[in-house]
């Protein structure tokens, strides 16, 4: 796959403080990336946005139609839970996510209730091992 048709989704809600992030290093890291911000709410997409995503939207209608759009989707583990995010995701925005072609990539968050059974970290380290899985991933679509 050639690297302008790829496009990577950052999925977030809340304040969307971890998909700014997550834009941010992606984009340091790999400026031609397309990135979509895909918010649960107008703040979380404005501020991916802001960050340096090169487009978004926002709402369960959003997210469930560029699901099956992208070639990765990064956010919090909590993305793949109807109701999670306070609420946020809808059972729609999950299953899409879930169902998904799309490679996923998710960060665990101590306070989304979920475990996953990997060596502990912070954020920030997740953060990071995820900009580097996406790095692996962005590798294995751009071969010939």
């Amino acid at each position: 796959m050639k690297r302008e048709n790829i496009i990577v989704a950052v999925v977030d809600g809340l304040g969307g403080g971890i998909g700014k992030s997550l834009v941010e290093k992606l984009k340091k890291n790999y400026p031609w990336l397309h990135i979509r911000a895909l918010g649960t709410n107008s703040g979380a997409t404005a501020r991916m946005l802001k960050a340096g995503a090169d487009d978004g939207a926002t709402g369960e209608n959003a997210v469930v139609v560029n699901a099956g759009k992208v070639q990765m989707i990064l956010g919090v583990v909590t993305v793949l839970a109807a109701n999670g995010l306070l609420g946020e995701v809808t059972p729609a925005m999950a299953l899409a996510i879930g169902e998904s072609e799309a490679v996923k990539i998710l960060i665990p968050m101590e306070r989304c209730r979920i475990r996953v059974a990997a060596e502990p970290g912070t954020v920030a380290q997740y953060l990071d091992r995820a900009v580097e899985l996406a790095g692996q991933e962005l590798d294995r679509l751009t071969q010939d």
